[in-house]
Formats: C-alpha cells, structure tokens, sequence
C-alpha cells in the first residue's frame, strides 16, 4: 500500500514521541505503545481502512514477509517463556534459595552481591539479550537475599550488556558493527583501517560504553543512589529490617540451579558458534559470531537448559507440580511479551514515518568540522531513544558519519564513527521502548517504568560527561585528551552528586 511520506516533515516525530511522552507519564508502556502505533498507522494512510490495513501488515510481518516465513522474532518470544519455565522450576525446587543461603555464607554484604551481577559481565558478554536475562536468573537470588532492589539488579543488567557487548568484537554485535564498517571503508576506499583496527580504535574512542560499565562498578561499591533509585533502595532495605532475622529452610541444592545455568550458557554459546560456522568457507571465531543465528542459539540453549533443571531437580520438585511450574513460568513472561511484540510494531511504525531520515537533516547545514562527533554523539542518541533501537540507529547513522566525515574531514572518520555507537548505546539506555531495556527489566523481573526512572540520571550522567569528551575529542583528534576529559567530567559530577547527598 502507498505509505504518506513524513521523510521532511517534523510530523515523523509524532508516534514515538507520543508513545515516549504517555509511557513517562502515565507509566502504562502497553497503553502508550499501543497509541503510538494506532496514530502512526492512520497518520501513514490516507483513509481509516487503510490504517487498518496496515496494522494488519506489519503484525503479520513479524513472521511472514517478502514472501517467506521469518521465525527470528518469533524464536526470541519462545526463548522468554523457555526462560520464564526454566526460572519458575528453580523457584519450585528450592534451589534459587538454596543458591541464596549460599551466598549469604561466601558473599557477607549487599556490595558483594552488586559487584557479582557486575562481573558476571565478563562471562556473558556474548550477546546483550542473553546477558540481561541469563545473569537475571542467576544473580536475583543473591541480590534478593541481601535486599538490592530489583530496580538497582535491572541498572546493573542494563548499563552492563549493551556496553559490553558493543567494545567486544567477539559478541553479536561487535561482528555485525566490524562487518558494517567493512563496507564502509570499501565504499569510500579508506585502506589505513582494516575493519578490525578500526572497530578497535572506534572502542577506545566509546565513551559512554566505557564510563557507563566503569559508573556501574562504582555505583554497585560506593551505594551512589541518586533520583528515585534512592527511594527503590531504602524500601528494600526496610523490607531488608523486618524479616532479616528469618531462616528459611529448603530441600534445594546449589548444583541443581549452578548445572542448568551452565548448561544454558554453554549450549547457547556452542549454538551461537555452530550456527554462525555453517555459513563458513573457512571458520574463524570473529567470523562465525558475524554470522550467528543469535535468536535460534538462545531457543536452543534454553531448551537445554529447561532438560538439564528438570534433570537436576527430580526427587525435588512433586510429579503433579511440574505442570503447574512450567505454567506459572510460561505466565510470568505474558507482560514482557506483550511489550516486546508492541515494540516491535511502533519500530516498523518509526521506520515507516522515517524518523530517522528526518532527524539525520537536522545536521546538515553548515558547522566546523570540530563539532561532528559531538553533534553526531547526541543525534544517535535522540534516534535511538526515539527509535529504541541501537541497532537500527547504527544502520541508519554510521553510512551518514562516515560520509559526513569523509567529506568535510578524514582524520574525523574514527571518530565520528565512535561517536554514534556510543549514542545509539546511551540513547537506547534511556528509551522505555528499547527492547535490551524491557529485556533487563524482565531478566530483574522490575516493574518497566520503575527501570527506566531510576536508571535514566545515571545514563544523563555519563552522557553529559561524553559530549564534553566528544567536543575535546573533535577539536584535539586526540583520544586520550577525549577519555580524560571524559573521565574529569564524570569525576566532577560524581563528586557534586556525592556532596548533595
């Protein structure tokens, strides 16, 4: 159907920034994506038939388009309620608190059990997906134990996996960002960069990746809570008060939730690097993550994992039990599913109304060269707000900075570059509609809003420290002056938020 063309207009803002403004307002996510999709679907046709007509489109496009079935989102939807059985059956057997009782003997604080989810970083740096909900599984017991709350288990999930995952080139991400510069330097015949070198000097150069995974180590040793994460901690630490004196006993055993994660983990990492060599020539590592099937990976390992913790709990949970448990499980995903699905739907939308192609005008007049990586930084953060996607906001915005630089100046081509991974990343860290963000609320099972609220001043954070590492880096070139001016920044910050408190 013919679609009207907002590519222009300011109007292409409209659905995303409804569906941001309702979500913030009324703290209902499924009504305010609901609403956004609804107005950018009759905004796009020209009739109320055809508005319905493409609601109907791209509902059926999230399995079935240009002639072909597409199962990716759908296997993401199935590796969720794989995830939701796998946890409700550790619950059932005891053995999330048999975990729990044993951290409580080797982890002897609240900062041990923050700095474990932290570091469990550097296991599950794969793919952020799989890192928000596997360390979800394994790190609730332990930060419930102690009384963190889920909203500061959601910070540390969120502000840990796309950062991650986004300087690794070992990861998802990383393979799909190398491949895309690749093509980048092929376009405009850039030969001092292999696309290797130059994903590696654009990760030093990311610095809102770096500070905002450095900002979660000291949050998580230091208890700097600030904005509303202060009022989410002090009611866990009430509740912390009135049954800290409580023993709770249980049949579980630590090897019966210790196996099935490893099992998880394991499968998906081996299904990642299967998946990925079977389109090989001749394997390489970096090679096979560029091409894995990262959704079919995550359903194989969760089925997996779900054999290996009906395995591990048998004697432990009651015959009559277990259905009960997987539909306890399969239920406590419904929410997260349904806000996934809706977000899906309003990128099509945002896709459809060229949000993006609007926004990306916005830097074209004329500017000093020196001002790129800072302006580009907070373009890919707008978008990927708007957008809820970093993903996308690298499609759209990496071709634009690399053109932009290559033009006016190509000293400025890493850094211009740089620049947008780390706003897609920021910008996406702020965005309710972002799936990585409704995924680590899920994967802390944290009410979405109460996420997105408290994580919000410490991305605004280091945001603010990288634009003005960004401007330093745009006018030096120097990535050192750029991540110490960062580094300064932040530490200013910190040290007035500090003396606030």
């Amino acid at each position: 159907m013919n679609l009207i063309d907002y590519s222009s207009s300011i109007w292409s803002v409209v659905p995303a920034a409804l569906a941001l403004i309702l979500a913030i307002v009324t703290r209902k996510v499924l009504l305010s994506l609901g609403v956004g999709i609804i107005v950018g679907a009759f905004m796009l046709s020209s009739d109320i038939l055809g508005g319905f007509s493409y609601l109907k489109d791209i509902a059926v496009a999230l399995v079935y388009a240009d002639g072909e079935f597409s199962f990716g989102k759908a296997q993401i939807l199935i590796f969720l309620l794989l995830l939701g059985i796998f946890t409700s059956l550790l619950t059932y057997s005891g053995s999330n608190q048999a975990f729990a009782n044993w951290a409580k003997k080797h982890i002897k604080d609240r900062r041990g059990a923050k700095l474990l989810t932290a570091c469990l970083v550097f296991v599950t740096f794969i793919d952020d997906y799989f890192h928000s909900l596997a360390v979800g599984a394994i790190a609730r017991p332990v930060t419930d134990k102690f009384k963190v709350s889920r909203a500061k288990l959601a910070y540390i999930l969120d502000s840990t996996a796309a950062p991650m995952c986004v300087l690794m080139p070992v990861s998802s991400w990383g393979a799909s960002i190398i491949a895309t510069i690749g093509g980048l330097l092929a376009t405009y015949s850039i030969t001092e960069y292999t696309a290797m070198s130059a994903f590696i000097s654009m990760s030093a150069m990311n610095f809102y990746a770096i500070f905002a995974l450095i900002l979660v180590f000291i949050v998580s040793y230091t208890s700097l809570d600030i904005g509303s994460m202060a009022r989410f901690e002090r009611a866990a630490l009430n509740a912390e008060q009135q049954s800290e004196n409580k023993e709770v006993e249980t049949k579980g055993r630590v090897y019966a939730l210790i196996v099935p994660i490893l099992v998880l983990i394991v499968t998906t990492v081996t299904s990642m690097i299967y998946t990925g060599a079977e389109a090989l020539e001749t394997f390489s590592l970096l090679g096979a993550f560029e091409n894995t099937n990262v959704n079919l990976s995550l359903v194989i390992g969760g089925s997996a994992g779900v054999i290996a913790v009906i395995l591990c709990t048998l004697g432990l949970i009651k015959a009559e039990d277990y259905p009960k448990a997987i539909w306890l499980g399969c239920k406590s995903m419904f929410g997260a599913i349904a806000i996934l699905v809706l977000a899906w739907l309003i990128s099509s939308v945002v896709k459809d109304m060229h949000t993006g192609d609007y926004l990306s005008t916005l830097v074209a007049g004329t500017i000093d060269p020196a001002f790129l990586p800072a302006i580009l930084f907070a373009l890919a953060t707008v978008m990927a707000f708007a957008t809820g996607t970093s993903w996308g906001t690298f499609g759209i915005m990496l071709p634009i900075a690399a053109g932009m630089a290559v033009n006016v100046d190509a000293t400025l081509l890493i850094p211009c570059m740089s620049a947008v991974m780390a706003g897609a990343v920021c910008g996406d860290h702020c965005s309710p509609i972002s799936d990585t963000t409704i995924l680590s609320s899920t994967g802390a099972q944290c009410n979405h809003m109460d996420h997105v609220t408290s994580q919000l001043p410490y991305a605004i954070l280091v945001a603010a420290a990288s634009a003005i590492g960004y401007l330093v880096l745009g006018f030096t070139k120097s990535a050192l002056a750029g991540f110490a001016a960062t580094a300064v920044m932040m530490a200013i910050l910190l040290i007035v938020l500090k003396a606030k408190k």
